[in-house]
Order: C-alpha cells, then structure tokens, then sequence
C-alpha cells in the first residue's frame, strides 16, 4: 500500500488542485453575478461537487430559466458520471465507502485513476485526486463568490480554458490504451458533429456513443495479437 501511495506524482495533484481553484473562483463569481450569497454558492459547490452541472445552472437562470431547468439540464450534463461509474467501479471495495466515493466520482478522479491497471494504485489514485477536489472546488467557488465584485465577468480572463487544457492533459497517458484511445476519438468527433444542432449539454452526452463504437473497432484490431500469443504459447 505504501509503495503505491509513493509511486504517484505530488505535482500531478498539485496542479489538479490549482486548476481547480482557479475554474471553481470562475464559477464562484459567475454564481454570485446571478444572485446567490456566498453561503448559497460555498453549499451547492460542496454537495453537487459537480462543475459542469454548477455552471450549467448558473448559466440558465443567468439566461432569465427557471432553477428547476437549470438543475435538470445539470443532471442531464452529468449522465456522463454513468459511463465514469462503470470504469472506476473495477477497483472500488464493495462496503459502505462505495457511497462516499460515488460522491467523487467526476472527470478528474475518473481521467487520473484510468490509466493505473493495478486495483490498488488505482484506488488510491481515485481517493487522492477526489480529496483534492473535495477541497480545491469548495475553496475555489468560496474565493469567487467572495470577490465578484471585483471579477464581474470571468470569461474575459480565460479561466473557463483552465479546466479542459486540464482534462486534456490529464486524458493524454490513458491514450495509450486503443479502446480509450478510439472511444475518445469517436467520441469527440460525436460531440463536435452535433454541436450546435441539439440542446447545450447533449453533444457531451452523445459523445458516449464513442465507448461502443471504440470496443468494436478495438476487437477487431486485437484479434491478430492473441492469434500470436497462441501460437507462442503452442510453441
């Protein structure tokens, strides 16, 4: 256990946790633009835990939307956590912790366990990039909403582009894997084809599609390999 904890990279966390901050004091100040106080804003951040579902909300009711469709259209954004749930649940241990790491499960914890094949490292990849979401996010919407006045429109610093250079980054060692490596292509290329032709949110969730049409094509392209280990295994 100990030799796991020590073989992942502090700075991998670090800038996880920085980035974090830095997109949740984005939110935090686009929250307090449409109204919320800071104990309002410093809640939702701890127990939705949900970025993308936060700003979609903020960005409904900024629009003149009810909060009811706001909230539904952050539910329907998160529908992804389904396909995150499917992969970390490999390595999770069946007893009444599972319920406090679905609360984690999101695109970091899920981007930075997915290249560990070791359950254990895993795990403890998953529990380590959770906590520093748990912790960064809150603290970053809490600064934001504290200091909205001063950064009344975010958008025009470029913080939004903090957090998918982060997913980028962070998805790139996980390409080695060619179903994820095909998934993502698939997936993106879903995405970007129907952006713009269906509900903000939808292209995220369409891009799932990418997961099936990239185990397809990644049987067929594994299928010569175990041919051969046969063969070696006969000889």
């Amino acid at each position: 256990m100990r030799s796991s904890w020590r073989t992942l990279v502090p700075r991998e966390i670090l800038v996880i946790g920085a980035s974090m901050w830095v997109v949740g004091a984005s939110y935090g100040a686009a929250a307090h633009g449409i109204g919320l106080a800071w104990w309002q804003v410093l809640i939702m951040a701890c127990t939705v835990l949900a970025g993308s579902s936060e700003f979609v909300l903020v960005s409904v009711v900024a629009a003149g939307g009810l909060p009811i469709v706001g909230a539904l259209a952050g539910l329907l954004v998160n529908v992804r956590n389904f396909s995150y749930a499917l992969s970390i649940g490999r390595f999770l241990r069946a007893d009444r912790s599972i319920f406090a790491a679905a609360h984690i499960v999101n695109d970091e914890t899920a981007v930075y366990s997915a290249p560990h094949r070791d359950p254990v490292a895993a795990r403890t990849a998953f529990v380590i990039c959770g906590l520093a979401v748990v912790v960064s996010w809150p603290l970053g919407a809490l600064s934001g909403a504290l200091v909205g006045q001063v950064i009344a429109s975010p958008e025009t610093l470029g913080l939004d582009a903090a957090f998918p250079a982060l997913m980028a980054a962070l998805a790139i060692p996980a390409m080695r894997d060619p179903s994820t490596r095909w998934a993502s292509i698939f997936g993106g290329a879903i995405a970007l084809a129907t952006a713009g032709f269906v509900a903000a949110g939808l292209p995220v969730v369409l891009a799932l599609l990418g997961i099936p049409l990239g185990r397809l094509v990644t049987g067929r392209r594994t299928s010569p390999p175990d041919s051969v280990s046969l063969e070696r295994t006969r000889s």
